[in-house]
């Protein structure tokens, strides 16, 4: 049961983490509505507004553009979402402002933490089973609670089956060893897949998909030393 305890402490100490962070970022919004933040350049400049926009100023020449940014349009960083998803899963996706995914994320997690528990119970009592009948101490017999599953009685068990019911404990112990570390192969494979996901979500998130692209194709005769011969064009237009 070490890998469960394990488990267990981390994943408290990530929800603490995540807590902090959330803290953290709410901080960090209150301040910066407060204040004004001065673009590079001498024609531009933004203003953090009270409530969820941002006023970019644009000067050229005697004119002044006033623009509001929402906070749906702010730049997203990559660098940081996938800062965020390394440090707690699912917070890159929150930061991408896809709420969405955290309950995939979360379940997908909770649902390999179950099995990695099943799974290591199951290996635990039959590696115990396995080591007591190996060793034939009589004041060690783990193996009585598998022994009580089959129709064998216990001599029988340590008698003329005793070979039979060897194989059984090891391979029990074997098949669950097994799907343990797959799910915690699994586990592993949730976080990089979470990760990879905030930041190629981050690096698409200003991907420009605009009802004017269109594709466009016409028959056409390509001229040939044996005769003309029949093509297509294709136009992409956006």
């Amino acid at each position: 049961m070490a890998t469960t305890n394990i488990i267990t402490r981390v994943a408290r100490r990530t929800c603490i983490l995540l807590t902090l962070v959330i803290m953290a970022s709410a901080w960090g919004r209150v301040y910066s509505q407060s204040s004004g933040t001065q673009i590079e350049g001498s024609h531009i400049s933004a203003k953090q507004l009270v409530g969820v926009d941002t006023l970019i100023i644009f000067k050229h020449g005697d004119t002044t553009i006033y623009k509001s940014v929402g906070a749906g349009d702010m730049k997203i960083n990559p660098h940081t979402a996938t800062m965020f998803a390394a440090v707690v899963p699912g917070l890159g996706q929150i930061y991408n402002r896809k709420y969405w995914k955290v309950p995939l994320v979360y379940g997908a997690i909770f649902g390999l933490y179950k099995c990695i528990d099943f799974n290591n119970g199951y290996y635990n009592e039959y590696r115990r089973a396995y080591r007591d009948f190996i060793a034939k101490d009589p004041n060690n017999k783990a193996y009585i609670s598998v022994q009580k599953r089959t129709n064998l009685t216990l001599e029988e068990c340590e008698g003329q089956y005793a070979d039979w019911f060897k194989r059984v404990l090891e391979n029990k112990k074997n098949y669950y060893r097994r799907y343990r570390d797959l799910s915690i192969f699994g586990m592993v494979g949730v976080y990089v897949v979470q990760l990879v996901d905030a930041c190629v979500d981050a690096h698409f998130h200003d991907f420009d998909v605009t009802e004017d692209l269109a594709l466009h194709w016409s028959p056409m005769i390509i001229p040939d030393e044996g005769g003309p011969m029949l093509g297509a064009t294709v136009a992409i237009t956006f």
